[in-house]
C-alpha cells in the first residue's frame, strides 16, 4: 500500500500537471510552445522568456521511491541532485548520473546524459520504463515501449523538446555501496582503447572489478582511465569541495575513496576543470569563495552573463587580444578509432584537459534520433572552453572543422551546445525524417520547435 506520504506527492504531481496545462491553454492559437523555465544546462541561446510558456515550476520532485522493485516515480523537471537525495538513503541511484548536479531527469532523457555508470548501463532513457508527456498537441499521453504510443517512446531520447516534454518518468534504479574506492591508471594514447574493450568485455581491469569507468586526457602523452569499485568500507575519504580539486589528484594519486556522493558529485564543484577560468581554483580566491556558491549552475550563470555583456571580450580588445571562439562539445568516438581522433584534436584544436567517457547502449536496438550502433562501444569525448580566432578566420570555423572530423571518425554530435550543420546533413546525421512522420501525430500544428531550429538556428 502506499505511504501517505506517497498520496500526498501524487496529488501535488496531479495538481502541477493541471497547472501545465492550464498553461498551455493561455498560449495564444497559433504562438510556439516553450517552457517557463530561466535555467538551462544548455549552451545555445535559448528562446524568447518574455513570452508565456508552459509553467512547469511544481514538477520538480520525486513523487516516490520503491526501494525493494528498485523503481523511482520522477518528475520531469527534478534535478539529479534532489533525485539522488531521495534514493542514496536506500543505497540506491539512477542507472545513469551525469555529472552536474542541476541537471534534470526530463533534460537528461530526451538530451544527453552519460556518466562513469555507461559502459554498463547505457543512457539515462534505457532505464525508463513509462513516461508521460505533454505533447505538441496538448494532450497528456502515457508512453512505453510496447504500447499505443510507443513511436514516442522511441522517438522522444534526443528530440530536445520537439514532441512534447515529459512530466513523470519511472525509472530503474542500480544499487550502489556506501563508498567508491578509486584507481587512476596513466595510459598511452594507444592503450587506451584495448583497456576499455578490458573492462567492458568482463567488468574488470587487471583482475579487480570496475563499477565505474571514465578518464581525463591532460596532453597527448598523458591519459587517465579512473576505474572506480562499490566498496563497503574505505581507508580514509578525500573532500574535493574544499580546497582541493578533484581533477588534479588523477595525475597525483594512484588510488582514492570517496563517498557515494562526492563520487557522483565529484565534477560538478569545479564544472571538471572550467573553475580555473573565473579563478575558483586559486588558493586564496578559493578560500574567500563561499562553498555553496562553488558549483556548476553559478558558473554557468556567470558564463551566461558574460554572454549577454561581453564584459571580458571588450577588455581582452583593448589588451590587443584576438577574439575568441566557444568551444563546448560532447562527442561520441568509436572506441577503435579513439587514439587517432585524440591526436586530430590535439593538432588541429589542442584544448587540454578532455574527458574521456566509454559507453554502450544498454539494449540491443537503437534508438531513432540517437544514433549510436548496438553492440559497439564509443567514447564520450568532452571538450569545454574557448580558442583565439585565427586571422581571417571567423567564429564557429573551428567548431565546423570539429563537426565534419567526427562524421568522418564514424563518431556523433550531441546537441546540448552549438552546431553548424546545413540542413541536410543534419537531416541526415539525426534522422530527422523519422522525427518529422511521428511529430505528425504529436505535434500537428508544429506548436513545438523543430529539432534544426533548436540545435542550429536557434529559434
Amino acid at each position: 500500500m502506499p505511504s501517505t506520504s506517497d498520496l500526498a506527492a501524487t496529488l501535488a504531481h496531479d495538481q502541477a500537471v493541471g497547472r501545465l496545462r492550464e498553461s498551455y491553454e493561455q498560449i495564444p492559437p497559433g504562438e510556439p510552445v516553450r517552457l517557463a523555465k530561466r535555467s538551462s544546462n544548455l549552451f545555445r541561446p535559448r528562446a524568447d522568456l518574455d513570452r508565456p510558456g508552459l509553467d512547469v515550476s511544481k514538477l520538480t520532485g520525486v513523487i516516490s521511491v520503491d526501494p525493494v522493485a528498485r523503481t523511482a516515480d520522477v518528475q520531469g523537471m527534478c534535478t539529479y541532485e534532489d533525485l539522488v537525495a531521495a534514493t542514496l538513503p536506500h543505497g540506491l541511484t539512477p542507472m545513469v548520473v551525469p555529472q552536474l548536479k542541476t541537471i534534470t531527469l526530463g533534460g537528461a532523457v530526451t538530451g544527453l546524459g552519460i556518466e562513469s555508470s555507461s559502459f554498463r548501463a547505457g543512457l539515462p532513457h534505457e532505464s525508463v520504463l513509462e513516461l508521460d508527456i505533454l505533447t505538441g498537441s496538448g494532450e497528456l499521453v502515457t508512453a512505453t515501449p510496447d504500447g499505443e504510443h510507443a513511436d514516442l517512446f522511441r522517438m522522444f531520447p534526443n528530440s530536445y523538446g520537439t514532441l512534447g516534454y515529459a512530466t513523470r518518468l519511472r525509472i530503474e534504479l542500480d544499487k550502489i555501496s556506501p563508498y567508491v574506492a578509486l584507481r587512476h591508471v596513466r595510459l598511452g594514447l594507444d592503450e587506451l582503447a584495448p583497456a576499455i574493450n578490458e573492462i567492458v568485455a568482463g567488468g574488470t581491469y587487471n583482475g579487480e572489478p570496475v563499477h565505474f569507468v571514465d578518464g581525463v586526457a591532460f596532453s597527448p602523452t598523458e591519459a587517465y582511465l579512473t576505474l572506480g569499485r562499490n566498496s563497503d568500507a574505505a581507508v580514509r575519504t578525500s573532500d574535493y569541495t574544499g580546497q582541493q580539486i578533484y581533477y588534479r589528484s588523477i595525475q597525483n594519486r594512484q588510488q582514492d575513496f570517496l563517498t557515494a556522493h562526492d563520487y557522483l558529485w565529484r565534477w560538478d564543484t569545479d564544472w571538471f576543470w572550467c573553475s580555473a577560468a573565473f579563478g575558483a581554483q586559486q588558493p586564496v580566491v578559493r578560500r574567500l569563495w563561499p562553498k555553496r556558491w562553488r558549483r556548476s549552475d553559478v558558473f554557468h550563470k556567470i558564463v551566461g552573463f558574460e554572454n549577454r555583456h561581453q564584459l571580458a571580450a571588450r577588455l581582452n580588445r583593448r589588451r590587443g587580444q584576438p577574439d575568441r571562439e566557444r568551444v563546448v562539445q560532447d562527442v561520441e568516438i568509436p572506441v577503435s578509432r579513439l587514439g587517432g581522433f585524440l591526436r586530430w584534436f590535439d593538432a588541429h584544436v589542442g584544448m587540454r584537459p578532455v574527458w574521456l567517457c566509454p559507453l554502450r547502449l544498454r539494449g540491443s536496438t537503437a534508438w531513432p534520433l540517437y544514433p549510436l550502433a548496438p553492440g559497439e562501444t564509443y567514447v564520450n569525448v568532452g571538450f569545454w572552453g574557448t580558442v583565439p580566432i585565427a586571422p581571417g578566420a571567423e567564429d564557429g570555423d573551428v567548431n565546423r572543422h570539429i563537426e565534419t572530423a567526427v562524421t568522418d571518425f564514424g563518431g556523433h554530435k550531441s546537441l546540448y551546445s552549438d552546431a553548424y550543420y546545413d540542413r541536410d546533413t543534419f537531416d541526415r546525421l539525426y534522422n530527422v525524417p523519422a522525427l518529422a512522420e511521428v511529430k505528425k501525430r504529436y505535434d500537428p500544428n508544429a506548436r513545438l520547435t523543430g529539432l534544426y531550429e533548436k540545435a542550429v538556428t536557434r529559434r
